[in-house]
């Protein structure tokens, strides 16, 4: 990708001013090196509470997307809508020749992500994913010793736990709606640890096999799943995933015959890890340090410099391959191979 040479500061739009979104702005206001110049939202007191917020000027907050990205003077889009809004505002946004930071998932549907990372790859703009677990140091020290390592893992087994509990009972948010959410906990939240135990490990995946508790007849909406990833050099992952219980923990953990790394998570505070030799001893190097606006940072990095963000948009198509795969597994009630599944996907994790 090219380097952005200009010396002003990056002007960025976000639309869907949700949590994310709004964690989004703050981002862009607070870091130097970009501004916060339009943002977009449907809901209209959302879009003046925003736009008050972070003195986002009446001109340029736009309850239509179409207008926004019609009018609005950016260089680039943080993308925080619903999950099936994705994939077409992504695409329209680098029809805009536009940067682009899509929040997970890159799409609710295999060949669309295959797709938006075909283009993403073939183009000269930057397309981040925002899996932030990439630029945490715990998760960078695993990454960089099976991905980019030498070391080969064997056992991996990941978990998060979360309370949607609402939601289910409820059914009046968006999560619930099959055209915005396109699937449950696993493709909203269990996502990260998928993409997680994908990107520290390097491994190619070959068989999915999941057992999915779907809340609804149509088989849409998970409420909490347990998964098996066979991976080409003979290691099993486990992966466990619900939103029906009252904290919100997570883990990865990942074994060779040299040790393994243990990745943790309490709430949604910074996840922190250590490290057990092959004698068994624990090792904790990864206490007090702080990566406070990283995500921002990371996406204005790769504009900047023209180098690749540290998630890219082929680690959000593999999540999104091995998650759907969870779901048909699921719904079938078997084992299933995903080069049958996504023949038009064969390279992806070569």
């Amino acid at each position: 990708m090219p380097r952005q040479t200009d010396s002003s500061p990056i002007a960025v739009g976000v639309v869907g001013l949700g949590s994310l979104g709004r964690r989004l702005c703050q981002q862009f206001v607070e870091l130097p090196r970009s501004e916060l110049v339009a943002i977009s939202d449907v809901d209209p007191d959302g879009l003046a509470e925003v736009g008050d917020s972070f003195d986002v000027p009446e001109a340029h907050r736009y309850p239509s997307f179409e207008a926004f990205l019609d009018s609005a003077p950016m260089d680039a889009v943080a993308v925080a809508t619903p999950n099936g809004l994705h994939y077409e505002q992504t695409s329209a946004v680098l029809d805009r020749g536009l940067h682009v930071l899509c929040e997970k998932p890159l799409a609710t549907d295999a060949e669309e992500a295959y797709e938006l990372t075909t283009r993403a790859e073939a183009s000269d703009q930057t397309v981040m994913v925002g899996y932030q677990r990439h630029f945490n140091p715990a998760y960078k020290r695993a990454h960089d010793e099976w991905a980019e390592g030498d070391r080969v893992p064997r056992f991996i087994t990941g978990e998060v736990t979360h309370d949607w509990q609402s939601y289910y009972e409820k059914e009046d948010d968006w999560r619930m709606n099959p055209e915005l959410s396109g699937g449950g906990h696993l493709l909203n939240v269990g996502t990260h640890v998928i993409d997680a135990i994908l990107w520290t490990t390097g491994l190619t995946p070959t068989h999915v096999n999941a057992y999915v508790d779907f809340h609804d007849d149509e088989q849409v909406f998970d409420r909490q799943s347990s998964i098996i990833i066979e991976f080409a050099e003979g290691a099993v992952a486990n992966v466990s995933d619900t939103g029906v219980v009252a904290r919100t923990r997570e883990h990865v953990h990942i074994w060779d015959d040299e040790g393994a790394i243990y990745l943790e998570g309490h709430e949604w505070d910074d996840r922190t890890g250590y490290v057990i030799d092959d004698e068994g001893t624990e090792h904790h190097p990864y206490d007090g340090y702080e990566r406070w606006l990283s995500k921002g940072t990371a996406f204005l990095d790769a504009i900047e410099t023209g180098e690749t963000p540290p998630a890219t948009a082929r680690d959000g198509l593999k999540a999104v391959l091995i998650t759907m795969a969870a779901y048909e597994s699921g719904r079938r009630n078997e084992r299933v191979a995903l080069d049958e599944l996504y023949p038009f996907a064969s390279d992806v994790f070569q």
